[in-house]
């Protein structure tokens, strides 16, 4: 085919590693969008599981996110977040079949030679049948980027997908990373901070210091907004992700959220 390509090589002997790239083979395989990393084909012989996958020159968001001696402008980040959101609404609504990722975080956001987002790794994806509020068994993700409910139920859905969808934005925004902990042990919790600053009317403060001030206001309202919108404590609160991409692209206004904290992690343990 004379083109780049990245091999993602799986642990045959693991069980879960057989689990994750059968899920990807039957799941990414018929999928087909540009903010989705494009699965070329798979070899499962010679004691090999391979996925070879297009390849994205620029590795992952958070590679970026987080370097010390870069600083992603903020016009690239933007359009991260909107790329990220066209892919989650085309896995939720534009599907013959809907798809739960229940992995989304930034080393899962892949970047092409001209940072695109492209959304990957549905190692832990999950086909549903009965609409928005379909679930899977048995809890999947990474801690921090998991809704609080689904560590609880031990359950994902769209609507988790959804939280994560929003702590990103967050995470994007604020170049924070979901918990941090300081030396004396306390621990801060992006989302309850962006809930304080929102609920005192500075929700600007909450922006990432390195940006220096080199942002579109509005943008970074709209996705700070709609970041707390989506990681509300309460699933049927939230949005969908159309009606959260509707309102990134302003082409509808910013919800009326509640001006205190509603936020509540479940514990340490289980959000770090």
């Amino acid at each position: 085919m004379n083109r780049e390509v990245a091999v993602k090589r799986v642990s045959e002997t693991s069980r879960q590693g057989w689990k994750e790239f059968i899920s990807e083979v039957c799941i990414i395989s018929r999928l087909r969008h540009r903010n989705l990393v494009q699965l070329i084909g798979w070899c499962h012989g010679g004691n090999e599981l391979l996925l070879v996958y297009e390849l994205m020159h620029n590795g992952s968001l958070d590679t970026h996110l987080y370097r010390p001696d870069f600083v992603l402008a903020w016009p690239v980040r933007y359009e991260i977040v909107l790329g990220l959101g066209s892919a989650l609404l085309y896995l939720h609504q534009d599907t013959e079949q809907r798809v739960v990722h229940r992995d989304i975080k930034p080393s899962n956001i892949m970047l092409d030679a001209s940072f695109i987002a492209k959304l990957g790794d549905f190692g832990l994806a999950r086909l549903i049948n009965d609409g928005r509020r379909s679930h899977t068994t048995g809890m999947a993700g990474t801690l921090g980027y998991i809704d609080p409910e689904s560590v609880l139920a031990g359950r994902a859905s769209v609507e988790s997908d959804v939280y994560s969808f929003g702590v990103l934005l967050l995470e994007v925004a604020c170049g924070r990373r979901p918990a941090v902990v300081h030396e004396n042990g306390d621990v801060v919790h992006l989302v309850q901070w962006v809930w304080d600053l929102y609920g005192g009317g500075g929700i600007l403060g909450a922006v990432d210091e390195r940006l220096r001030g080199e942002f579109d206001n509005g943008e970074m309202e709209y996705v700070l907004v709609v970041g707390l919108w989506c990681a509300h404590p309460d699933r049927g609160v939230r949005p969908s992700i159309r009606q959260a991409l509707n309102v990134l692209r302003f082409e509808a206004p910013l919800p009326s959220l509640p001006g205190g904290c509603l936020w509540q992690p479940m514990g340490r343990r289980q959000i770090l």
